[in-house]
Protein backbone atom coordinates (compact mmCIF):
# COMPACT_ATOMS: atom_id res chain seq x y z
CA UNK A 1 0.00 0.00 0.00
CA UNK A 2 2.71 2.50 0.97
CA UNK A 3 4.31 1.44 -2.49
CA UNK A 4 1.46 3.09 -4.16
CA UNK A 5 2.18 6.48 -2.60
CA UNK A 6 5.41 6.40 -3.53
CA UNK A 7 4.87 5.06 -7.34
CA UNK A 8 6.42 8.44 -9.36
CA UNK A 9 5.46 6.22 -12.37
CA UNK A 10 2.04 5.97 -12.43
CA UNK A 11 0.15 8.64 -14.35
CA UNK A 12 -2.72 10.84 -13.56
CA UNK A 13 -4.92 8.86 -15.67
CA UNK A 14 -4.13 5.85 -14.16
CA UNK A 15 -4.41 7.37 -10.45
CA UNK A 16 -8.22 8.13 -11.36
CA UNK A 17 -8.88 4.65 -13.20
CA UNK A 18 -7.92 2.48 -9.67
CA UNK A 19 -8.66 5.30 -7.02
CA UNK A 20 -10.10 3.83 -3.91
CA UNK A 21 -9.72 7.23 -1.73
CA UNK A 22 -10.08 5.78 2.17
CA UNK A 23 -6.97 3.18 1.17
CA UNK A 24 -5.08 5.50 -0.62
CA UNK A 25 -5.63 8.48 2.33
CA UNK A 26 -4.82 5.60 5.33
CA UNK A 27 -1.64 5.00 2.75
CA UNK A 28 -0.21 7.62 2.81
CA UNK A 29 -1.43 8.50 6.41
CA UNK A 30 0.56 5.49 7.30
CA UNK A 31 4.10 7.24 6.59
CA UNK A 32 3.86 9.40 8.99
CA UNK A 33 5.88 11.33 6.72
CA UNK A 34 3.49 13.95 5.46
CA UNK A 35 3.93 15.90 2.21
CA UNK A 36 7.35 15.99 2.56
CA UNK A 37 7.94 12.63 2.27
CA UNK A 38 6.52 12.40 -1.50
CA UNK A 39 8.14 15.29 -2.33
CA UNK A 40 11.63 13.81 -0.72
CA UNK A 41 10.35 10.19 -2.87
CA UNK A 42 10.94 12.01 -5.96
CA UNK A 43 6.95 12.00 -7.03
CA UNK A 44 6.53 13.50 -10.47
CA UNK A 45 2.39 12.90 -10.34
CA UNK A 46 0.63 14.06 -7.14
CA UNK A 47 -1.41 11.44 -5.44
CA UNK A 48 -5.33 11.74 -6.72
CA UNK A 49 -5.96 12.26 -2.70
CA UNK A 50 -4.72 15.95 -2.95
CA UNK A 51 -6.08 16.97 -6.68
CA UNK A 52 -8.82 19.40 -6.41
CA UNK A 53 -12.71 18.36 -8.06
CA UNK A 54 -13.24 19.24 -11.78
CA UNK A 55 -15.17 21.87 -11.82
CA UNK A 56 -12.93 23.47 -9.30
CA UNK A 57 -10.34 23.55 -11.17
CA UNK A 58 -12.54 24.90 -14.47
CA UNK A 59 -13.69 27.70 -11.52
CA UNK A 60 -10.15 29.25 -11.41
CA UNK A 61 -9.72 29.23 -15.28
CA UNK A 62 -12.73 32.05 -15.30
CA UNK A 63 -10.47 33.96 -12.02
CA UNK A 64 -8.46 37.06 -12.78
CA UNK A 65 -5.67 38.39 -10.62
CA UNK A 66 -6.84 42.03 -8.75
CA UNK A 67 -4.61 44.80 -7.41
CA UNK A 68 -6.36 45.13 -4.66
CA UNK A 69 -4.22 45.26 -1.31
CA UNK A 70 -5.17 44.40 2.04
CA UNK A 71 -4.79 46.80 4.13
CA UNK A 72 -1.15 47.66 6.48
CA UNK A 73 -1.24 49.20 9.41
CA UNK A 74 1.68 51.09 11.10
CA UNK A 75 1.27 50.54 14.74
CA UNK A 76 3.99 52.80 15.18
CA UNK A 77 2.39 55.02 18.61
CA UNK A 78 0.15 53.21 19.29
CA UNK A 79 0.13 54.13 23.20
CA UNK A 80 0.45 57.65 21.94
CA UNK A 81 -0.82 60.51 20.00
CA UNK A 82 -1.75 57.93 17.04
CA UNK A 83 -3.93 55.77 18.82
CA UNK A 84 -7.43 57.60 17.44
CA UNK A 85 -6.13 57.20 13.77
CA UNK A 86 -5.19 53.39 14.61
CA UNK A 87 -8.06 52.49 15.90
CA UNK A 88 -9.90 53.98 12.85
CA UNK A 89 -7.73 51.89 10.16
CA UNK A 90 -8.15 48.55 12.16
CA UNK A 91 -12.35 49.41 11.74
CA UNK A 92 -12.16 50.21 8.39
CA UNK A 93 -10.51 46.97 7.51
CA UNK A 94 -11.83 44.90 10.08
CA UNK A 95 -15.73 45.90 8.74
CA UNK A 96 -14.90 45.84 5.28
CA UNK A 97 -11.72 42.98 4.38
CA UNK A 98 -11.39 41.16 8.12
CA UNK A 99 -7.99 41.54 7.05
CA UNK A 100 -5.39 43.33 7.60
CA UNK A 101 -1.73 43.67 8.24
CA UNK A 102 0.50 45.39 11.00
CA UNK A 103 3.73 46.57 10.78
CA UNK A 104 6.21 48.62 13.72
CA UNK A 105 3.94 45.78 15.72
CA UNK A 106 6.55 45.39 18.49
CA UNK A 107 7.87 41.96 18.15
CA UNK A 108 11.52 42.24 17.16
CA UNK A 109 12.55 40.83 13.67
CA UNK A 110 15.07 38.32 14.82
CA UNK A 111 12.69 36.60 16.59
CA UNK A 112 9.74 36.12 13.82
CA UNK A 113 12.51 35.05 11.64
CA UNK A 114 13.96 32.32 14.18
CA UNK A 115 10.20 30.94 14.39
CA UNK A 116 10.29 30.29 10.70
CA UNK A 117 13.75 29.17 10.55
CA UNK A 118 13.15 26.78 13.82
CA UNK A 119 9.49 25.38 11.87
CA UNK A 120 11.75 25.03 8.85
CA UNK A 121 14.13 23.12 10.85
CA UNK A 122 11.66 20.54 12.79
CA UNK A 123 9.68 19.88 9.13
CA UNK A 124 13.65 19.08 7.46
CA UNK A 125 15.33 16.76 10.37
CA UNK A 126 15.27 13.36 10.19
CA UNK A 127 12.41 11.84 9.80
CA UNK A 128 11.93 8.91 12.73
CA UNK A 129 12.36 12.64 15.03
CA UNK A 130 9.24 13.61 13.78
CA UNK A 131 7.42 10.72 13.85
CA UNK A 132 7.78 11.00 17.38
CA UNK A 133 5.21 13.77 17.29
CA UNK A 134 3.02 12.19 14.73
CA UNK A 135 -0.76 11.31 15.80
CA UNK A 136 -3.83 12.22 15.25
CA UNK A 137 -4.92 12.20 19.02
CA UNK A 138 -5.69 16.23 20.32
CA UNK A 139 -5.39 15.86 23.28
CA UNK A 140 -1.68 16.18 22.94
CA UNK A 141 -1.00 19.46 23.45
CA UNK A 142 1.88 19.37 20.47
CA UNK A 143 1.41 17.16 17.42
CA UNK A 144 2.63 16.88 13.89
CA UNK A 145 0.66 15.01 11.09
CA UNK A 146 -0.67 16.30 7.42
CA UNK A 147 -4.21 17.49 7.08
CA UNK A 148 -5.63 17.32 10.14
CA UNK A 149 -9.36 16.63 8.37
CA UNK A 150 -7.53 13.92 6.07
CA UNK A 151 -9.87 10.95 6.53
CA UNK A 152 -13.04 13.14 5.68
CA UNK A 153 -12.49 16.25 3.48
CA UNK A 154 -12.93 15.67 -0.24
CA UNK A 155 -9.34 16.58 -0.99
CA UNK A 156 -6.54 16.45 0.93
CA UNK A 157 -3.86 19.98 0.73
CA UNK A 158 -0.37 20.24 0.07
CA UNK A 159 0.74 20.81 4.00
CA UNK A 160 2.44 19.63 6.79
CA UNK A 161 1.33 21.01 10.49
CA UNK A 162 2.89 20.75 13.65
CA UNK A 163 0.23 21.91 16.02
CA UNK A 164 0.89 23.54 19.52
CA UNK A 165 -2.22 23.92 21.59
CA UNK A 166 -2.75 25.46 24.81
CA UNK A 167 -6.22 24.59 25.15
CA UNK A 168 -5.97 21.54 26.71
CA UNK A 169 -3.77 22.64 29.44
CA UNK A 170 -3.16 26.49 30.73
CA UNK A 171 -0.08 25.01 32.00
CA UNK A 172 1.91 23.77 28.83
CA UNK A 173 5.34 22.64 29.49
CA UNK A 174 7.43 24.28 27.01
CA UNK A 175 9.60 20.82 27.31
CA UNK A 176 6.71 19.24 25.21
CA UNK A 177 7.91 21.54 22.12
CA UNK A 178 10.04 19.98 20.07
CA UNK A 179 14.12 20.19 20.76
CA UNK A 180 15.11 21.83 17.45
CA UNK A 181 12.55 25.07 17.83
CA UNK A 182 11.58 24.85 21.37
CA UNK A 183 13.82 28.14 22.03
CA UNK A 184 12.30 29.89 18.99
CA UNK A 185 8.32 28.92 20.17
CA UNK A 186 9.04 29.70 23.63
CA UNK A 187 10.19 33.32 22.51
CA UNK A 188 7.38 33.37 19.56
CA UNK A 189 4.92 32.81 21.74
CA UNK A 190 5.69 35.25 24.69
CA UNK A 191 5.71 37.73 22.18
CA UNK A 192 2.35 36.88 20.01
CA UNK A 193 0.46 36.53 23.17
CA UNK A 194 1.55 40.01 24.35
CA UNK A 195 0.93 41.59 20.86
CA UNK A 196 -3.02 39.97 20.94
CA UNK A 197 -3.62 42.11 23.82
CA UNK A 198 -3.16 45.12 21.98
CA UNK A 199 -4.99 44.03 19.10
CA UNK A 200 -8.30 43.21 21.36
CA UNK A 201 -7.58 46.73 23.03
CA UNK A 202 -8.04 48.36 19.16
CA UNK A 203 -10.48 45.85 18.53
CA UNK A 204 -13.03 46.96 21.27
CA UNK A 205 -12.19 50.22 20.71
CA UNK A 206 -13.21 50.05 17.03
CA UNK A 207 -16.82 48.79 18.24
CA UNK A 208 -17.37 51.72 20.36
CA UNK A 209 -16.54 49.65 23.69
CA UNK A 210 -14.16 50.20 26.88
CA UNK A 211 -10.24 48.93 25.53
CA UNK A 212 -10.58 45.87 28.51
CA UNK A 213 -14.18 44.89 26.89
CA UNK A 214 -12.73 41.92 24.46
CA UNK A 215 -10.11 41.21 27.00
CA UNK A 216 -12.20 41.13 30.25
CA UNK A 217 -14.58 38.35 28.15
CA UNK A 218 -11.76 36.02 27.44
CA UNK A 219 -10.90 36.75 23.65
CA UNK A 220 -6.98 36.08 23.78
CA UNK A 221 -7.27 33.91 26.85
CA UNK A 222 -6.66 30.30 25.10
CA UNK A 223 -4.35 29.76 21.65
CA UNK A 224 -3.26 26.90 19.53
CA UNK A 225 -0.49 27.50 17.18
CA UNK A 226 -0.75 25.89 13.61
CA UNK A 227 2.56 25.42 12.20
CA UNK A 228 2.61 25.14 8.55
CA UNK A 229 5.18 23.52 5.84
CA UNK A 230 3.99 24.13 2.34
CA UNK A 231 6.65 21.66 0.39
CA UNK A 232 7.36 22.81 -2.95
CA UNK A 233 4.73 20.70 -5.26
CA UNK A 234 5.56 19.84 -9.00
CA UNK A 235 1.81 20.35 -9.78
CA UNK A 236 0.72 23.30 -8.41
CA UNK A 237 -2.26 23.83 -10.74
CA UNK A 238 -4.16 20.85 -9.05
CA UNK A 239 -4.17 21.06 -5.51
CA UNK A 240 -3.98 23.73 -2.67
CA UNK A 241 -1.70 24.23 -0.02
CA UNK A 242 -5.03 25.23 2.43
CA UNK A 243 -8.42 24.97 0.95
CA UNK A 244 -11.00 27.94 1.39
CA UNK A 245 -11.59 28.52 4.97
CA UNK A 246 -12.88 31.19 7.50
CA UNK A 247 -11.23 30.82 11.28
CA UNK A 248 -13.38 29.05 14.05
CA UNK A 249 -12.03 31.79 16.52
CA UNK A 250 -11.71 35.17 17.63
CA UNK A 251 -8.59 36.64 16.46
CA UNK A 252 -5.87 35.02 14.31
CA UNK A 253 -2.19 36.36 13.90
CA UNK A 254 -0.26 34.86 10.96
CA UNK A 255 3.16 35.21 10.60
CA UNK A 256 4.70 33.44 6.90
CA UNK A 257 7.80 33.90 4.98
CA UNK A 258 8.53 35.73 2.25
CA UNK A 259 7.48 33.43 -0.32
CA UNK A 260 3.43 34.11 -0.70
CA UNK A 261 0.48 32.00 -1.92
CA UNK A 262 -1.96 33.73 0.76
CA UNK A 263 -5.11 34.63 -0.30
CA UNK A 264 -7.85 36.68 0.56
CA UNK A 265 -11.60 36.86 -0.55
CA UNK A 266 -12.25 39.75 -1.48
CA UNK A 267 -15.20 41.58 -3.95
CA UNK A 268 -16.12 38.44 -5.43
CA UNK A 269 -12.26 37.77 -6.30
CA UNK A 270 -9.51 36.04 -4.32
CA UNK A 271 -6.43 38.71 -3.53
CA UNK A 272 -3.30 37.98 -2.86
CA UNK A 273 -1.49 38.70 0.19
CA UNK A 274 2.21 39.64 -0.29
CA UNK A 275 4.44 39.43 2.65
CA UNK A 276 5.66 42.03 4.21
CA UNK A 277 9.31 41.88 5.94
CA UNK A 278 9.06 42.21 9.85
CA UNK A 279 4.79 41.90 9.08
CA UNK A 280 2.31 39.91 10.57
CA UNK A 281 -0.95 39.26 8.97
CA UNK A 282 -4.13 39.52 11.16
CA UNK A 283 -7.86 38.30 10.30
CA UNK A 284 -11.13 38.38 11.89
CA UNK A 285 -12.55 34.84 13.09
CA UNK A 286 -15.67 33.48 13.27
CA UNK A 287 -16.61 34.01 16.84
CA UNK A 288 -15.52 37.94 16.84
CA UNK A 289 -18.13 38.24 14.13
CA UNK A 290 -20.64 36.65 15.97
CA UNK A 291 -19.95 38.93 19.48
CA UNK A 292 -19.73 42.20 16.86
CA UNK A 293 -23.39 41.18 15.79
CA UNK A 294 -21.73 41.36 11.98
CA UNK A 295 -20.22 44.61 12.61
CA UNK A 296 -16.84 42.98 11.78
CA UNK A 297 -16.42 40.33 9.02
CA UNK A 298 -14.60 37.04 9.11
CA UNK A 299 -13.92 36.02 5.76
CA UNK A 300 -12.40 33.54 3.43
CA UNK A 301 -9.21 32.84 2.63
CA UNK A 302 -6.53 30.16 1.37
CA UNK A 303 -3.35 29.36 -0.01
CA UNK A 304 -1.94 28.55 -2.81
CA UNK A 305 0.26 25.86 -3.78
CA UNK A 306 3.05 26.63 -5.58
CA UNK A 307 6.60 25.14 -7.48
CA UNK A 308 9.18 27.36 -4.99
CA UNK A 309 8.69 26.16 -1.52
CA UNK A 310 9.09 25.04 1.17
CA UNK A 311 6.63 27.75 2.34
CA UNK A 312 6.65 28.28 6.16
CA UNK A 313 3.91 30.33 7.45
CA UNK A 314 2.40 30.20 11.50
CA UNK A 315 -0.92 30.90 13.09
CA UNK A 316 -1.81 31.59 16.35
CA UNK A 317 -5.41 31.50 17.18
CA UNK A 318 -6.91 33.58 20.24
CA UNK A 319 -10.22 30.83 20.92
CA UNK A 320 -11.60 32.56 24.19
CA UNK A 321 -12.46 30.53 27.11
CA UNK A 322 -12.49 27.00 25.61
CA UNK A 323 -11.16 24.00 27.59
CA UNK A 324 -10.36 25.12 31.41
CA UNK A 325 -13.65 27.27 32.22
CA UNK A 326 -16.41 26.71 29.38
CA UNK A 327 -17.83 30.37 28.61
CA UNK A 328 -20.75 31.35 26.65
CA UNK A 329 -20.15 33.89 24.22
CA UNK A 330 -22.82 35.93 22.03
CA UNK A 331 -23.52 39.40 20.47
CA UNK A 332 -22.32 41.97 23.08
CA UNK A 333 -25.29 43.63 24.25
CA UNK A 334 -23.63 47.10 23.97
CA UNK A 335 -23.79 46.49 20.56
CA UNK A 336 -27.55 45.39 20.02
CA UNK A 337 -30.72 47.47 20.16
CA UNK A 338 -34.84 46.99 19.00
CA UNK A 339 -33.46 49.03 15.80
CA UNK A 340 -30.08 46.20 15.53
CA UNK A 341 -31.41 42.87 17.42
CA UNK A 342 -29.15 40.04 17.72
CA UNK A 343 -28.18 38.02 14.63
CA UNK A 344 -27.26 34.81 16.42
CA UNK A 345 -27.48 32.83 19.45
CA UNK A 346 -25.08 31.79 22.14
CA UNK A 347 -22.44 29.28 21.93
CA UNK A 348 -19.68 28.08 23.87
CA UNK A 349 -16.16 28.17 21.81
CA UNK A 350 -15.36 24.81 22.79
CA UNK A 351 -18.29 23.63 20.44
CA UNK A 352 -17.55 25.37 17.64
CA UNK A 353 -14.09 24.80 18.02
CA UNK A 354 -14.83 20.72 18.40
CA UNK A 355 -16.90 21.22 15.35
CA UNK A 356 -14.24 22.76 13.28
CA UNK A 357 -12.33 19.31 13.89
CA UNK A 358 -14.75 16.97 12.95
CA UNK A 359 -15.80 18.71 9.52
CA UNK A 360 -13.89 19.34 6.81
CA UNK A 361 -11.85 22.73 6.40
CA UNK A 362 -13.89 24.13 3.54
CA UNK A 363 -17.27 23.49 5.30
CA UNK A 364 -18.45 27.33 5.86
CA UNK A 365 -21.44 26.34 7.64
CA UNK A 366 -20.32 27.93 11.42
CA UNK A 367 -21.57 31.10 10.91
CA UNK A 368 -24.90 30.10 9.35
CA UNK A 369 -25.36 27.28 11.86
CA UNK A 370 -25.19 30.20 14.53
CA UNK A 371 -27.76 32.60 13.06
CA UNK A 372 -31.21 32.96 15.13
Amino acid sequence: MTMDIYDTSRTTTQIVTDYHRAKEVQAFDDTKAGVKGLVDAGIVNIPRIFIRPPEELVEELTSHQTNFQVPVIDLDGVRGNKLEEIVDQVRAAAETWGFFQVVNHGIPLNVLEEMIEGIRKFNEQDVELKKEFYTRDRTRNVRFNSNFDLHYSRTANWRDTLTISALASTDLDPNEYPEVCRDAVREYIKNVTKLAETLFELLSLALGLKAEHLQEIGCPKEYTLLCHYYPSCPQPDLTLGASGHSDPSFLTILLQDQIGGLQVFHDNQWVGVQPIVGGLVVNIGDFLQVVSNDKFKSVNHRVVAGHVGPRVSVACFFMGHNAEIPKSYGPIKELTSEENPPIYRDFLASECFNKGYSTAVDDNSLLHQLKL
